[in-house]
């Protein structure tokens, strides 16, 4: 799979992606589909919610944004990540910003592979699926 972390904000680099890429693999092979191409842009609460206002109707700070342009069971996809968002709820939650950093990379991939979040049994769900590839992730 071709994945590429882009940024448009100073001031914020992934460490250790070659972990996180991994470890995204592994979400992929285990819900059954295949590698595509994906891009990670991790940019500004400003532009998430220009983007989330333009493309979703949404009028409210997220810390991520997935477009699936999955074919078939090939994943591909952009995902577009709140620097500030990670940083902040990295200080709320009391972990690391690599941490939080990648457990909002995998709930996007998470998406890519088809599970929601729309109710409380779906978030649980992805939460503990979240928590397990974290947990294999800094395991690395």
């Amino acid at each position: 799979m071709r994945i590429n972390f882009h940024y448009d904000i100073e001031g914020f680099r992934l460490r250790e992606s070659g972990k996180i890429k991994r470890v995204i693999r592994k979400i992929i092979t285990d819900a059954g589909k295949k590698p595509g191409t994906a891009e990670v842009i991790f940019t500004s609460d400003a532009k998430l919610l220009e983007i989330n206002r333009e493309f979703l109707s949404h009028d409210y700070l997220t810390d991520i944004i997935t477009f699936d342009y999955c074919e078939g069971k090939v994943i591909n996809g952009e995902i577009y990540i709140s620097a500030d968002r990670i940083r902040y709820n990295a200080v709320e939650n009391n972990v690391t910003l690599w941490n939080e950093a990648s457990r909002v990379i995998f709930h996007g991939f998470l998406h890519l592979c088809g599970y929601t979040d729309g109710d409380q049994k779906e978030k649980a769900e992805m939460t503990e699926r979240e928590d397990m590839y974290l947990a294999l992730a800094e395991a690395e």
